[in-house]
Parts: C-alpha cells; structure tokens; sequence
C-alpha cells in the first residue's frame, strides 16, 4: 500500500505550496483516478509516489518504506512513473533498446530480458515498431514506447501521468482493457488525468484535487456525477452525466456516467413501456 499521510509541499523556488496537507491512501491491485485543473498538484504528488519529491512536511510510505529514507532506485521497482511528455524519458535509437534498458540496469538475465521485452511491445501494439527510432513516431505512438519502458520490469505501483493524450478513442479503449487486465494480475494502476469521459468508461476510484487539496473522493459514477464536487476541481460533468440530469424528472437515477449503464438503463424503461402498451 502507498499512504500519504498529511504531506505538503513547497517547491525551493518559493511558487507557494503544491500540496497541502494531503491524505490520501493506494491499495494493491486499485485503480485509481488522481483528478484535477491544471495546477492542482496532480504531477507533484504523483512525484511523490516514488520519491522524486520528499514531502515538506508530512510522509509517505510504500509498503511502509519512508520514501524520505528510501532511495529513488529502491522505490522504482515498485512504482514506476510514465511522464506526461514521453520525451522525457526516452534515448534510445530503437524501440526495443528503449524497452530493455532499464531491465538490464535492474539486473534481468538475458533471456528474461528478450522475453518481457516481446511480450510488453505486443501487449502495448508496438511489435511492428521494434526496430524503428522512438523519435520517428507519433506523440501517441511515444507515448505508448514510454509505457512500455516502464511496464517491462513489471512494477506492483504502475502511474500514468496524462496517458490519454494524443491517444485516438480505439487506443484508449485499448488502454482501459489493459488496465484491466493489469488489476486482474493484481497491480495497481493510478492514472493522473482530467479526461473525464475516460474515467466515466473506466471507473475507477476518484481522488479530486484543487488547489494541492483534495477536496473529493469515491467511486468514479458517484464522484462525477455530483455537480458541486466536480465544479470544486474546476472539471465539467461527462456528457452521459448530463444527459441524465436531464432524464432524472423522468425517474432516471442521476449518478450515470458510463456509456453501458445508460445503454442498460433505457433498454430496460423501453421494455417497460412497450409492456405496459
């Protein structure tokens, strides 16, 4: 488990406080949605997760590992941090040195290495680029090499920082059936995001940040769909949302977000109807 416990942070430059008085906790295996405005502190905790920050006040531990006496390499090999901008992370001239180098920096045999690195470019669709530069690429292709970088040694804490952008609706449909195939194997995924119509399909768990505050947490359909939570993280409500706000006058429950409940939702009220005609 990953606990944040009242952690605040101030960054050296005096910009003011990122975070303040954070609480938060990340079980094993959980899906989660870190949510916010640009600004609201989402990436800075996110750094925190690992030990890329230090907490100004405040701690977190993973699996009770003080990451303030714990070393950024140590803690790596549980939380893995996919940077909103891929670039940041990637050197190599192929995609398959990219996705084997930090297996061989973390001490992988050979075989091992050739192995996990075909297994996470099929899972990810970028068996066909496994010799191409990752520069030659799209931004949503990069972004995917940068993921897969990371998912290669196969950490227990797995965070993505932004990783719908530049992503086509069928490659985030992928990406929200290998997340879960990702909590089926019992790794926790936590995805920083202000992509509301992608956690409304995902529905994970909803941590809300305004402000470096969390100012609102649960489960996605509940979180989402209350207008005055969402308008505290300066987000906007998931068209189904406000679709049924609209149907609640009719009897329709008002904490729908997702495209298959609504689906399910009228399929049932149109049986009724044609019932009772």
């Amino acid at each position: 488990m990953i606990l944040v416990e009242d952690v605040s942070f101030e960054y050296p430059s005096g910009r003011g406080e990122a975070l303040s008085g954070v609480s938060v906790k990340f079980e094993p295996g959980e899906f989660v949605a870190v949510m916010g405005e640009n600004g609201a502190g989402k990436t800075t905790l996110a750094k925190h997760l690992n030990g890329l920050l230090r907490p100004s006040s405040g701690r977190v531990l993973v699996d009770e590992e003080d990451t303030r006496r714990t070393s950024v390499a140590r803690l790596a090999r549980k939380v893995g941090l996919v940077f909103q901008n891929p670039d940041h992370l990637l050197f190599s001239e192929t995609v398959r040195a990219e996705v084997a180098f930090a297996l061989h920096n973390l001490g992988y045999a050979g075989k091992t290495i050739e192995n996990q690195v075909e297994k996470t470019l099929g899972s990810l669709d970028l068996t066909r680029y496994a010799d191409v530069s990752p520069f030659l690429l799209s931004g949503g292709e990069r972004k995917r090499v940068a993921l897969a970088a990371v998912l290669a040694w196969e950490p227990e804490y797995l965070i993505l920082d932004e990783p719908t952008i530049g992503q086509d609706y069928l490659q985030k449909e992928r990406l929200r059936n290998f997340i879960v195939q990702l909590n089926s194997q019992g790794k926790a995924v936590i995805i920083i995001t202000h992509d509301v119509e992608f956690v409304a399909e995902a529905k994970p768990r909803v941590v809300l940040l305004s402000k470096g505050r969390v100012v609102g947490e649960g489960p996605a359909d509940r979180v989402l769909s209350d207008a005055d939570k969402v308008a505290s993280a300066s987000l906007v409500k998931p068209q189904i949302a406000k679709l049924f706000d609209q149907l609640s006058r009719f009897g329709f429950p008002r904490d729908v977000v997702d495209v298959h409940r609504a689906k399910q939702l009228l399929e049932d009220r149109l049986r009724e109807v044609s019932v009772h005609v």
